[in-house]
């Protein structure tokens, strides 16, 4: 059976092909934008929904025996969603916001397969030491963390020396949740490797 990973995430793609999996990649420009009455832990799962049904809009017929699996992330601070930043000033401003607090990392994931469908959601606290300006401008200047929700991956310097503690999963961190994903794959007799 044909997997397809509806993302363009370069951490996404990475984390399926370690976990074993081979699939193919397909992405649809869709609007990232949800209802505002929307509770904050459903958003990611919406958003991924319908990453899933635009990428199966797109390959119509051939898709009919795929499962579309289809991820996104947001970063919640005190029930507010903190997005990918616009520009440097924006991600700055975020990393000073995220400096010396906890926040909640929620990825939901999106399974598509025809008419049938099952998704998921993932959260993990993460937890800043105090960060410096000079820290979080060497950070923004090399790493240039303008596509990562919240301004930031974990997995590169800043979360080396800026987080302090985690809980829950980190591979849901760094964007897909992979244990949880390759639960559901089984239940769909999908195994890796």
């Amino acid at each position: 059976m044909n997997l397809i990973l509806a993302s363009a995430s370069t951490r996404r793609k990475q984390l399926l092909s370690d976990a074993g999996y081979t699939f193919d990649i397909v992405v649809a420009h869709t609007d990232e934008s949800f209802p505002e009455s929307l509770p904050i832990d459903q958003v990611p799962e919406y958003i991924a929904r319908e990453k899933a049904l635009a990428v199966q809009a797109l390959l119509s017929e051939k898709a009919t025996d795929a499962i579309i699996i289809a991820a996104d992330t947001v970063v919640v601070l005190e029930d507010e969603i903190i997005g990918k930043p616009d520009d440097a000033a924006h991600a700055k401003k975020i990393l000073q916001k995220l400096s010396g607090k906890t926040h909640r990392v929620i990825t939901g994931v999106y399974l598509l397969k025809g008419e049938a469908a099952q998704s998921f959601h993932s959260i993990t606290s993460v937890t800043f030491n105090p960060i410096t300006d000079t820290q979080i401008d060497y950070y923004i200047e090399k790493f240039r963390p303008f596509d990562k929700a919240g301004a930031y991956a974990i997995q590169e310097w800043i979360g080396l020396i800026g987080v302090s503690h985690i809980n829950g999963d980190i591979y849901n961190v760094i964007g897909l949740p992979v244990n949880k994903l390759a639960n559901v794959l089984t239940d769909w007799n999908i195994f890796a490797v």
